[in-house]
């Protein structure tokens, strides 16, 4: 503002305000106008600290073990809690062997997103930031790694039957050009080694801390949470198209938890795990259909049957796996209500052989069940289901025990003589009864059981039957 306007101003004020009281008004309406034109020196300096993180309070969560829907959902939640509490930054201590391709891209998402500061942090010494975990660290706005620790080898691991055969050999390289594209991309957005990130994933390179500082894979070595935050002060980031600086200042820290939902969701949403589980329901519910009445194996088969299917539903499940598992539950239960002789029982079989080699869609998600697990387990619920088949089959082909029926057939001895038509002793199963018989039969005569009529046993000659 010229002075000939700051006079014109005060001017047009002095007429209609006390003598008294204009100059500090006079302030006031100055300092008012230059707060609304952007003039005032402190206003500048507030547009200045707009692009800077004044870090007061960091959300700090840990991740372990394998990359799967469940660290999705603990990650996603505190990225939206570090945001909806105003947290100038998250730092996620990273320690995994990697996981699911699908999964992996989805949290990629989430930190590319973010609108918090993330900062990576492999750590302690001893950790790994391996597989997909490589390409997590590469996403971060911050990476970070402990002395100690290794980040690298991301290459798609090709799991199942015939993983290294023809089809499935194609399926694996296409994976592999996907997420070296995936990898580059990360790379390339955050400034870091495309070069290194392609070879990580093609041809399984992997690099220390020290080397992943000289190749420009992460921004600086920490041996601790404090060391950390000291170097990572001042760095200048991209947060979404804006530039900020980060000031770690006397940060207080709060430690993100997982739920217990995570947790489950964690542990179960492995490939292997919910494929066991969905095996321990299908033998549970069988056996108590097969033996009424047990209870305990039905009810954790039902528990098992119900938390494989809610593992199923975050991973990438082919509809048709899932179709031939239900078919070949059904076609053991019919087994024990239908005498097939095992037919049905074989076809059952064949189709949970064929149902668990399709349950996963390897070629989406990168998920799939280990030949080490899918063969054991097969073989191991077939001989189950064998067994329970074949114990069925022979209780409804044998003779009845007891009541009438097991009397039909049984050899005997006559203990006294029986007339025609007329009544005698008969020894039988061990026990005497009343006979009769249609011809005379004499003392000591080997007798067969053909009707019995009440207490009343009719026989005929042994050697006339």
């Amino acid at each position: 503002m010229t002075q000939s306007s700051l006079q014109m101003l005060r001017d047009s004020l002095a007429d209609k305000v006390p003598a008294a009281c204009s100059p500090r008004l006079l302030a006031l309406v100055i300092f008012i106008f230059f707060l609304q034109t952007n003039s005032c020196p402190f206003a500048l300096e507030g547009r200045q600290q707009r692009n800077e993180y004044a870090v007061k309070t960091i959300y700090l969560l840990t991740l372990r073990g394998s990359i799967n829907p469940g660290a999705k959902l603990f990650l996603e939640r505190a990225v939206r809690q570090a945001a909806a509490d105003r947290g100038a930054a998250l730092v996620v201590e990273l320690n995994t062997p990697g996981g699911l391709v699908s999964t992996l891209r989805d949290m990629v998402q989430i930190i590319m997103s973010a609108p918090v500061p993330v900062v990576v942090y492999v750590a302690p010494a001893g950790s790994q930031a391996a597989s997909a975990g490589a390409i997590l660290t590469l996403a971060a706005h911050v990476a970070a790694m402990a002395p100690g620790t290794n980040i690298g080898a991301a290459h798609p691991v090709a799991l199942g039957p015939g993983a290294k055969n023809g089809k499935a050999a194609n399926v694996v390289k296409k994976a592999e050009n996907d997420v070296a594209a995936l990898a580059r991309s990360v790379a390339s957005e955050r400034g870091r080694n495309t070069k290194w990130a392609e070879k990580a994933v093609r041809e399984s390179v992997s690099a220390t801390a020290r080397e992943a500082l000289k190749l420009k894979i992460i921004d600086f070595v920490a041996s601790s949470l404090d060391e950390l935050l000291q170097k990572g002060n001042g760095i200048k980031i991209k947060l979404g198209s804006r530039p900020v600086t980060l000031k770690f200042v006397s940060p207080r820290i709060i430690r993100v938890k997982e739920n217990l939902r995570e947790r489950i969701l964690r542990t179960i949403a492995d490939p292997n795990i919910a494929y066991l589980l969905l095996m321990a329901g299908m033998i549970g519910l069988y056996f108590e259909f097969a033996h009424p009445g047990v209870i305990f194996p039905g009810s954790v088969g039902a528990i098992c049957l119900l938390l494989g299917l809610y593992a199923l539903q975050a991973l990438s499940v082919s509809s048709a796996g899932l179709l031939l598992l239900l078919l070949a539950a059904i076609l053991f239960v019919l087994e024990l209500a239908i005498t097939s002789h095992g037919i049905l029982g074989a076809a059952g079989f064949a189709s949970l052989v064929m149902g668990s080699i399709m349950l996963f869609d390897s070629s989406k998600s990168g998920a799939a069940i280990s030949p080490e697990v899918l063969w054991p387990t097969l073989a191991g619920v077939g001989l189950f289901m064998g067994a329970i088949i074949f114990v069925a089959t022979k209780a409804a082909l044998s003779r009845p025990k007891t009541g009438k029926k097991a009397l039909i057939g049984q050899v005997g001895t006559v203990k006294r003589e029986i007339e025609a038509l007329g009544e005698g002793l008969v020894f039988v199963d061990g026990e005497l009864w009343t006979g009769t018989s249609k011809t005379r039969l004499e003392k000591d005569r080997k007798v067969r059981v053909i009707d019995v009529k009440g207490l009343t046993l009719v026989v005929e000659p042994l050697d006339d039957a």
